[in-house]
């Protein structure tokens, strides 16, 4: 009898011991929330930042585990900033949405920037990491990944963009001044709204045509709205996109975890961002080309302005970029233009 309660005295206290051990490593784990805005259903959300997330935990031996918030915290335009401030740990979003902050940006914005987005979200990591990780504009967080949409493309309402004239006064959506000083000097007639308001307005009659890639067109339910298509070669424009965590939290973390979740981010994280955006236009275009959409060819003409049109703003930027910290920036374009063409195989 009493060796029996000695038994369980010892069983007791090894259960104690081992649920201790549990719960004391389960307290070493350091959670670090993110704020996304986009649906869970989102390809960004299962596709990307998830398994990012999943790469983390993996990494770190499950001493570092990401949490997405089941709602954004802000804006997408405010996601730089609740990240800077430590609203919330980690964020992602659109370089885009402050365009005069991140001025940095905009040569990887315009045209004939690539046909791959993995090739293009890859060099500008690269691009990143060799002239701009200690820019003033990307202060108080810590980039963890960056990448591009992917190749813009004209989209009609009703008909064929081809030529110049084809696009003269028509009311064309678009995002951010890239896009804006295209359209006024192609002859349109910019009109400034996010891609979730394009249905809206396409159905109003608001606008002619909106700017998209392919994807877009897909993912935001404008199949019927929008069935005639002008691809770009290298894209009529590009957006970058940013992965990003408060500097704070990243200098409170371990060495050991810090380089963990480098690991699996940079361009790790450019390249899966790209692979998985290039994934989903090629199966958009396949999916209008089903629906009997319309891809056309631009003229010739046609393409000799917008490079023209590039070249003036390539300049102009090159101009201010005492301004917003780049010494070279001419240098920069080279770089990321040699980059891409050396990950792309061109």
């Amino acid at each position: 009898m009493f060796k029996n309660k000695k038994i369980k005295s010892l069983s007791v206290r090894i259960c104690a011991g081992l649920l201790m051990s549990g719960v004391s490593l389960a307290a070493k784990a350091t959670t670090l929330t993110m704020s996304n805005w986009v649906p869970p259903t989102h390809f960004v959300t299962t596709d990307i930042l998830q398994v990012w997330a999943d790469k983390v935990d993996v990494a770190t031996d499950g001493r570092v585990k990401v949490r997405m918030l089941p709602k954004p915290i802000g804006s997408p335009a405010q996601h730089w900033e609740l990240a800077r401030k430590g609203v919330v740990d980690i964020t992602w979003g659109n370089f885009t949405y402050e365009p005069d902050r991140f001025k940095v940006m905009w040569f990887a914005e315009m045209p004939f920037n690539g046909e791959s987005a993995e090739a293009t979200s890859v060099a500008l990591w690269d691009t990143y990491q060799k002239y701009f990780k200690d820019n003033a504009a990307f202060s108080g967080v810590q980039v963890l990944g960056v990448g591009s949409l992917g190749p813009g493309v004209i989209n009609h309402s009703s008909k064929d963009i081809v030529s110049l004239e084809d696009l003269a006064n028509q009311k064309v959506r678009m995002g951010g001044p890239i896009q804006k000083r295209l359209l006024e000097e192609l002859g349109a007639i910019p009109v400034a709204a996010p891609a979730t308001k394009a249905y809206e307005l396409l159905e109003g009659r608001v606008l002619d045509a909106s700017l998209h890639t392919l994807e877009s067109v897909v993912n935001f339910r404008l199949t019927e709205q929008l069935p005639h298509h002008t691809e770009i070669p290298g894209g009529f424009y590009d957006a970058t996109f940013f992965l990003a965590i408060n500097k704070r939290k990243w200098k409170k973390l371990s060495e050991e975890d810090r380089n963990a979740i480098m690991s699996v981010s940079g361009e790790v994280f450019s390249s899966l961002w790209g692979k998985e955006f290039q994934r989903q236009i090629d199966q958009a275009e396949l999916e209008l080309q089903a629906a009997g959409h319309s891809f056309n060819t631009p003229s010739s003409a046609l393409l000799e302005k917008i490079a023209e049109i590039r070249e003036r703003m390539i300049e102009d930027w090159a101009s201010e970029g005492d301004a917003f910290g780049v010494s070279k920036p001419l240098e920069i374009v080279e770089f990321h233009q040699n980059r891409y063409q050396e990950l792309s195989g061109k």
